[in-house]
């Protein structure tokens, strides 16, 4: 048996564990001899994850759940045969639930032609819905759930005493999940989600990507200027809810201005 690598106590990280990166961060938050998954990634290495945590010695049979973050296909399509292989159940956000079980390829990112992106995305069924304010048990141990859309609709975090499962909401360099109109990206709903962490009490980030982090209040309120500007943005299409130059335009012609 391999010595458990707990970053907080009661959570590791398998990447952190396996001392690789082998795709997203992968959260096993346990107590006593229960314990559940918050993501696994890619199908190809979901065996790879699986044997890490034969590794430290955790009962298979003692999953209680995998818990999607999103429904974006780095996150989730291992979902279907990480489930078979341990015999348990799937959990996300309402939201989520019709790309997982269709296999949607388009709404998870699996399929972008443009870029010749062409990835599987196996249908899984969800057994459990959770929403902002509902608690998952593992064990003794309570994980708050909290909703925090932006990055994608179904976007959900955990809290964990000062610990926050940050998903892709903000990463240590102060980039944030992708936002892209054809993804259902809102960057209104991101400065909220990113307002409510900053606002928290948490002391600890947890994303899906890279490093863990010391919640940073003076990093939050960057990101958060900077996508305040992305609101009237071209850069950001509809996703932008205005762009300040077009009026500016208008006015422009109305007074018959030459260019300056």
């Amino acid at each position: 048996m391999q010595p458990r690598k707990e970053i907080f106590p009661n959570v590791i990280e398998l990447n952190f564990q396996a001392g690789e990166l082998l795709g997203c961060n992968v959260y096993l938050v346990f107590e006593g001899n229960e314990w559940l998954l918050i993501d696994i990634g890619f199908e190809e290495t979901v065996e790879d994850y699986i044997d890490v945590i034969r590794s430290i010695d955790f009962p298979l049979a003692n999953c209680k759940t995998l818990v999607a973050t999103h429904a974006d296909v780095d996150h989730i399509q291992g979902l279907a045969k990480a489930k078979q292989i341990l015999g348990t159940s799937v959990t996300s956000h309402p939201l989520a639930v019709k790309a997982l079980e269709t296999g949607d390829k388009l709404h998870t990112f699996a399929e972008i032609a443009l870029q010749d992106i062409h990835l599987d995305m196996p249908p899984v069924k969800i057994e459990h819905q959770i929403n902002d304010g509902d608690i998952l048990e593992v064990g003794k141990l309570k994980l708050e759930v909290w909703h925090t859309p932006g990055h994608t609709d179904s976007q959900l975090s955990f809290r964990l005493g000062d610990l926050l499962f940050s998903g892709d909401n903000i990463y240590r360099d102060g980039c944030v999940g992708a936002i892209d109109a054809h993804h259902g990206s809102d960057i209104p709903a991101f400065i909220k989600s990113l307002e409510r962490i900053r606002q928290s009490d948490v002391k600890w980030l947890l994303p899906s990507h890279g490093p863990i982090f010391r919640k940073d209040d003076a990093l939050l309120d960057k990101t958060i200027a900077r996508l305040n500007t992305y609101l009237h943005m071209a850069d950001f299409g509809t996703c932008a809810i205005d762009w300040p130059l077009m009026d500016e335009w208008e006015d422009e012609i109305v007074k018959g201005e030459l260019p300056k």
